[in-house]
């Protein structure tokens, strides 16, 4: 219908149909006489490139209003249309031309001058289209449209005095209205004149005492320009009429808060979060901004109690269970904190940050069951993250799930891991080859993780422990453990593996140094380094301290058939 009915206004503006003479033409120029036939012809092609505009074809269009414009080249009407059918098919500068020969062929002509103007704003030409709705204003001073594109085009210019007095002068015919006011206030915030935009806030008041928004915007104005101590006679108002306004209550909150009152701000948070009509996601907002600033442990407590109860009146939340999940998190409660994180990742899958701490506390927890569970619920909505593929292999090589292991890192690896978790992904394989007797592919990926990293510990302990074990490269196991101790000189870990290299290498002298030096950094913890002391023991020939050696590993919770039998009988 819009459509139909600028089609009928272009057929008025472009001729009169009254006769065999041209076009009427009310502009500056009279068009020269044309043949009835070829102005007939002329018509029908205007007529017929109106209804193509109508119906969308704007190329077709343009063909045939061209067409017109041949015997009417001084038609105003006609350009006029050309510009508008230039401008559907974005030729810019076409459709300008056009509206400025429609304008200088009829200057009396709003709607030519509208267009005009209109391009002129696109152009960034913001002085030329300021002239003509100053025009236009003058013939209709009446017409609220013109007098508020003038203020916008002074705008553009940061012309903001002329702006002002322009909205000033719509303000004498309008009124103080909304639209007015909040422009004249961003301007005077621009111009640094906060003290204006204020008082423009309350003449907005003044004209409308009940409407609410009104006093929060002038509050939120006043907060956000640190005039803490003005806006809370506002809020206070706000309150006098809607006391159950929770939005008033949470500003009220974050001016204590920002002032330090805990006291007012935990009262002002308990009356907003007790209101049922106030969404859970912006309590959880709120609550959040306040935790932020907590420093003591009773502020803390409080914080607990308002997530605990948000999560309870607002179940279907997510944030709400981040927020509660985070505090509990804050203080040791690792286990819940990790259990409230994962309804939250069940509520809202797409929350991949929360999906992250849900893994990562799996494995500060130790629970590689709950890891690849819960790995495979991330994967099913990140199908791509490498970091989550890692996670399950990792949980799955834990749990001597070597083929499964392998599968996940192999992918983690094909989706291209960056850095170090590159690295990490390699050095796991090596250990998941190795689980299922694939050695060849097991030193390759350590050789690979090793000249990302050439200082990489976890793969120089358990390769070069790996390859001694299989006697195997014993030279290139020997190279590694040295640089493994040479790097860590007091960790009795990785001297055991350099001491147990050594033995498998014949070398049981410097063997026995080696994990005598890793016995004495042992503190208690690993019977296999006892064990292992008391294997170079033997092989040096002192056989009764082999034995105490094997007995106190024993003792120390160590049970195997192979240390049993070295006890029983008394030999390796």
């Amino acid at each position: 219908m819009k459509s139909s009915l600028k089609w009928l206004l272009l057929l008025g503006l472009g001729w009169g149909l009254a006769g065999p003479v041209a076009w009427a033409q009310k502009g500056k120029r009279k068009a020269e006489p044309v043949p009835p036939e070829q102005a007939m012809e002329a018509e029908r092609a205007f007529t017929e490139g109106m209804k193509f505009y109508v119906m969308e074809d704007y190329s077709h269009a343009l063909t045939l209003l061209e067409k017109a414009l041949e015997t009417h080249p001084n038609n105003a009407g006609v350009h006029f249309a050309l510009a508008q059918a230039q401008q559907k098919l974005n030729n810019a500068d076409k459709a300008l031309a056009y509206a400025e020969k429609a304008y200088l062929l009829d200057d009396s002509n709003k709607y030519y001058a509208e267009l005009l103007a209109e391009f002129y704003q696109k152009k960034h030409r913001f002085a030329e289209a300021g002239k003509l709705y100053q025009l236009l204003s003058l013939k209709q001073p009446d017409n609220a449209d013109y007098a508020l594109e003038l203020a916008a085009v002074f705008l553009q210019q940061d012309k903001f005095d002329d702006a002002l007095k322009t909205y000033d002068r719509l303000e004498k015919t309008l009124g103080v209205n909304e639209e007015i006011t909040r422009q004249k206030q961003l301007i005077f915030l621009k111009q640094n004149k906060v003290g204006d935009a204020v008082r423009e806030g309350e003449k907005l008041i003044d004209s409308d005492p009940s409407e609410v928004d009104y006093l929060v915007d002038l509050a939120e104005l006043l907060m956000t320009h640190n005039r803490n101590e003005q806006a809370i006679p506002w809020l206070e108002k706000i309150l006098a009429v809607r006391p159950d306004n929770a939005q008033a209550h949470i500003m009220l909150a974050d001016l204590y808060r920002r002032k330090g009152d805990l006291e007012k701000c935990n009262r002002e948070l308990e009356l907003a979060f007790n209101d049922p009509n106030l969404d859970g996601l912006t309590k959880a907002r709120v609550l959040t901004s306040y935790v932020a600033m907590l420093t003591d442990d009773k502020a803390k407590e409080n914080a607990l109690r308002f997530a605990q109860s948000l999560v309870r009146s607002n179940p279907e939340q997510p944030q709400a269970y981040v927020l509660y999940a985070d505090l509990l998190l804050q203080k040791g409660d690792t286990l819940t904190a990790r259990d409230l994180y994962i309804r939250a990742a069940r509520l809202d899958k797409s929350m991949k940050e929360v999906w992250d701490r849900v893994l990562f506390l799996d494995g500060v927890l130790a629970q590689m069951d709950s890891l690849v569970a819960h790995a495979d619920e991330a994967l099913e909505v990140f199908p791509n993250q490498a970091n989550y593929w890692y996670s399950s292999g990792s949980a799955q090589l834990l749990k001597r799930q070597y083929a499964r292991a392998i599968e996940a890192l192999e992918e983690a690896q094909r989706l291209g891991g960056e850095g170090d978790l590159s690295a990490a992904i390699e050095a796991q394989l090596g250990d998941a080859y190795n689980g299922t007797g694939q050695h060849e592919k097991s030193d390759e990926a350590y050789e690979a993780a090793l000249k990302r990293d050439p200082n990489n510990d976890y793969v120089l302990n358990n390769y070069s422990y790996f390859l001694s074990l299989r006697n195997d490269n014993l030279a290139r196991a020997r190279e590694l453990a040295a640089k493994l101790v040479e790097r860590n000189p007091t960790k009795g870990t990785y001297l055991d593996t350099y001491g147990w290299v050594l033995f498998r290498s014949g070398d049981f002298a410097k063997a026995r140094t080696v994990l005598e030096k890793a016995v004495q950094n042992n503190d208690g913890k690993s019977a296999t380094i006892v064990e292992h002391y008391g294997d170079v023991l033997f092989q040096l020939g002192e056989k009764e301290k082999a034995l105490d050696q094997w007995r106190k590993a024993k003792a120390m919770g160590q049970s195997t058939t192979q240390l049993d039998r070295k006890i029983s009988t008394g030999t390796l």
